[in-house]
């Protein structure tokens, strides 16, 4: 598989990459120092953020020269401040407008990249106060402004990523269920889903099951890989929580034929953590969990074991992939 990873994590512990006194690092220097990771793919780049005042082109190519690919776009909207009201839901017509004009920006300028995947999160779309908001209004907003931007240029997937909470108390698109029932009624073949493990974590999800309705129901577009403990988006390293769901869902994901990057949405920068150490671990940790994976197809007990829905036999089977077999004792 392809891995793929979060820029600003790069901006963690600049001590250890830039000299004293270098400032903030721009996208370039992000990139430089990803570029370091032995394993490491491509990058995302989010909007307008990483995009600078030059010819969107120029970062791809930037990206290139060190060995990257670009994974894809994600839209950001915290820009304006008027977005804290929602961006393709605000009550005000025009900073809507202005919301769904600058998808559409982004999704141009991703094609000049060359690229073809916006990964968008609405986290501003939602309420957070009972009598707030007139619920119907809100739906019919966000799947307008939606198909808007998916009609924009239909050989660009548009995937959503969708979250509980944060910054908005209630997220309007909040879990695999609404987002399904979003994408089949905007009807447009090149939208689709972005997982993010952490996300589905705190949505009360199991990740494998929300993949494989996924595939069921429309494309599964990225993969966010991260870890956390259910209560919020954590970003910690893959595997260091949620390991056997993590590979349950690697295999999940593989079994449907899953095409895309691994991408890493972890958050070295909140503690301090070196990240290109981290994100290092984090290839080797999926690295190992594939092997697990490996292991697991070519068991030939667990396709009955699942069919007749036999929880203990099939965690002596994972357990068994994991730490190899069990030995009594003498």
């Amino acid at each position: 598989m392809l891995f793929a990873t979060r820029l600003n994590s790069f901006a963690s512990r600049p001590e250890l990459y830039w000299p004293a006194g270098s400032g903030k690092p721009g996208t370039r220097q992000l990139m430089a120092r990803a570029a370091t990771v032995e394993g490491l793919s491509g990058v995302d780049l989010n909007y307008p953020d990483h995009l600078g005042s030059g010819p969107p082109g120029e970062v791809a190519k930037q990206a290139a020269d060190l060995g990257l690919a670009l994974n894809g776009f994600a839209m950001r909207y915290y820009g304006d401040p008027a977005y804290k009201a929602g961006a393709f839901t605000n009550p005000d017509p025009m900073v809507r407008r202005r919301a769904i004009d600058l998808t559409k920006r982004g999704l141009d300028a991703l094609a000049q990249c060359g690229g073809n995947l916006m990964t968008v999160w609405l986290g501003q779309d939602g309420f957070d106060h009972a009598f707030a908001a007139d619920y119907g209004q809100l739906w019919a907003l966000e799947i307008a402004g939606l198909a808007e931007v998916a009609a924009h240029n239909p050989q660009i997937a548009v995937s959503i990523e969708y979250k509980p909470d944060e910054p908005r108390a209630h997220a309007l698109l909040a879990d695999i269920g609404t987002t399904l029932l979003a994408i089949r009624e905007i009807g447009l073949p090149n939208i689709g889903v972005t997982l993010d493990f952490a996300h589905v974590l705190y949505a009360g999800e199991q990740p494998a099951c929300s993949a494989a309705l996924v595939a069921r129901h429309c494309r599964l577009l990225g993969v966010h890989l991260n870890d956390g403990y259910g209560k919020r988006d954590d970003g910690l390293m893959v595997g260091a929580v949620h390991t056997v769901q993590t590979i349950e869902l690697l295999r999940q994901i593989r079994r449907d034929g899953y095409e895309g990057a691994i991408y890493f949405d972890t958050f070295p920068d909140i503690s301090g953590l070196d990240p290109v150490a981290e994100c290092s671990a984090n290839i080797a940790t999926v690295r190992g969990m594939l092997t697990v994976v490996d292991r697991l197809e070519a068991d030939n007990r667990l396709p009955e074991v699942l069919n007749r829905q036999d929880a203990v036999a099939g965690q002596r089977i994972i357990q068994e992939a994991l730490l190899g077999p069990s030995r009594a004792p003498p």
